[in-house]
């Protein structure tokens, strides 16, 4: 699918509207007011709603069956799309990089409360893995270090609630109590 989309310049907000729900969904952009995506169902909501955004914003939106010409521009269509596709999971890696240093380093103050907060981000880390997954209609190479990447949060994961739960139940020699 190609959408051409023309906003008013101002305000600006209905241009970053439309933008944000195309990239939300994983629509490159080709140019100024162009995008195009594989016409799977996994995009077919976030098209239309960018359409109606625009709509309301008293824009004009068109949105096209494209193919290539010739099968190099199917190639090459599919390249592009990979290559936004290897973006989100580089970018996904290193979120996932980002919450195994704070399992390490939240382990210092761990309280339950911090390990409902890591619990949460992992699952946001989930979220957004099944999310990329699906639009990664033809397979980018970092999909499978994305999967090995999320697989090792959830066993940091474990590992940390375990290591948590044995020092907030540790009890001194004296038998006196939990030690901080």
């Amino acid at each position: 699918m190609v959408l051409i989309v023309r906003l008013p310049t101002q305000p600006s907000r209905h241009r970053v509207a439309v933008w944000r729900e195309l990239r939300k969904v994983g629509v490159p952009s080709l140019g100024q007011g162009v995008w195009a995506v594989p016409e799977v169902p996994v995009f077919a909501d976030g098209v239309q709603r960018a359409v109606r955004l625009t709509e309301r914003a008293r824009g004009d939106a068109v949105v096209l069956r494209g193919a290539g010409r010739e099968p190099a521009d199917a190639v090459g269509f599919q390249a592009m799309f990979t290559a936004a596709r290897e973006e989100d999971w580089a970018e996904f890696l290193a979120d996932c990089g980002t919450y195994e240093t704070e399992l390490d380093k939240e382990f210092r103050h761990a309280t339950p409360a911090e390990l409902e907060e890591e619990e949460q981000s992992l699952e946001r880390l989930r979220r957004r893995h099944r999310d990329l997954k699906d639009r990664d209609v033809f397979g980018a190479p970092g999909s499978d270090a994305g999967d090995r990447q999320l697989a090792e949060c959830a066993r940091r994961f474990e590992d940390y609630s375990e290591r948590v739960f044995a020092h907030l139940h540790a009890f001194g020699a004296d038998g006196g109590g939990a030690q901080p």
